[in-house]
């Protein structure tokens, strides 16, 4: 299965936006396995912002380390919500 890391490793060089034809060629372009061209074949034919965007719409899981109970803590969870830039101040 391919995993977050590998789908943005293979787009690293694509200039976005770009549709899916272009990510997939990009994709093949740079030797991706056939797990990643598979789910990337599976995206629907739209533009893309940027990998991450490709990612999330392959159904990738940007941190599956984490289970779903620690998923639904951290959205519990009350955070000043700061730009870091501002948190030293």
């Amino acid at each position: 299965m391919a995993s977050y890391a590998d789908v943005l490793q293979y787009l690293s060089s694509l200039d976005f936006p770009a549709g899916k034809d272009d990510v997939i060629r990009e994709a093949e372009r740079e030797g991706a396995p056939p797990d990643v061209l598979r789910a990337l074949r599976k995206l629907p034919p739209v533009d893309y912002a940027n990998g991450a965007e490709v990612a999330r719409s392959a159904g990738i899981d940007a941190a599956p380390e984490l289970s779903p109970s620690q998923r639904a803590a951290q959205a519990r969870e009350r955070r000043p919500r700061v730009s870091q830039h501002l948190r030293g101040i």
